[in-house]
């Protein structure tokens, strides 16, 4: 017969096995909701997540941008390759967000620059948007082509071109002038035959002086311009510029 001691030794061994085998048959602990919201909190700061969270807001193709110039441009002072700059006047918004702020800065170049003879032409610029930095120092390449500017006695064409004029109605008064006056000359030399003459004459000369003279296309520093994306642009707002 078993001591009372031998015995009670054995009663605590038993408990102690079964307490082992119903905490290995328990199935694993799930961490709190608490650590789950910490887990997701620290994801969302991750520069990746961030990254995701805004792909959405990639600019559209079309997508207006209205610049001021910073650069006096002219055809008949810039040619291909100058640089210019400028910075955005009117805030880009999506959705309610903004993704350019007003005051990025845009840098690029002149493509092309023309200034023909009256007769064979319009005065051409051409510009070509190639930066767009925004105030928190990050830069992006842009595609993007003029569709619209304030200069004065300039327009856009379907391509992006700025014109400026061509034969204008006081070029056509000159030619009429000059052959008035070579006509009124000729008639106090010779009569009816010297109004011909001088008229003929006077025409000639005035339409070689017009032939030499160029009109230029002018855009002042402080023209504003509006460009259109040809590409969408995804852009990571500035958290500042997203106040504006």
């Amino acid at each position: 017969m078993k001591s009372p001691v031998a015995l009670l030794a054995c009663v605590l061994l038993g408990n102690s096995l079964g307490s082992a085998q119903t905490m290995s048959s328990m199935p694993p602990t799930k961490p709190s909701a608490a650590v789950h919201r910490d887990s997701t909190l620290s994801r969302e700061n991750t520069p990746r997540h961030v990254a995701e969270q805004h792909e959405q807001d990639a600019l559209p193709v079309g997508t207006p941008i209205r610049i001021k110039l910073e650069t006096a441009l002219s055809t008949s002072t810039n040619t291909q390759g100058d640089s210019f700059s400028g910075r955005v006047a009117e805030a880009v918004k999506l959705n309610g967000r903004t993704i350019i702020p007003v005051g990025a800065s845009l840098t690029g170049r002149i493509l092309r620059s023309s200034e023909p003879r009256r007769v064979a032409g319009k005065p051409t610029l051409q510009l070509l948007p190639e930066t767009l930095m925004m105030p928190n120092g990050e830069s992006y390449t842009v595609s993007a082509a003029i569709v619209d500017t304030d200069a004065p006695k300039t327009e856009v064409d379907d391509e992006g071109r700025i014109k400026g004029s061509g034969m204008t109605k006081a070029d056509k008064v000159e030619i009429v002038a000059g052959t008035g006056t070579g006509a009124v000359v000729g008639a106090v030399a010779g009569g009816a035959k010297g109004t011909l003459i001088g008229g003929a004459i006077g025409a000639s000369v005035t339409t070689i002086h017009w032939l030499t003279k160029r009109h230029s296309a002018d855009v002042p520093a402080g023209t504003e311009i509006i460009m259109e994306l040809s590409r969408s642009m995804k852009v990571i707002p500035d958290r500042a510029g997203e106040r504006q």
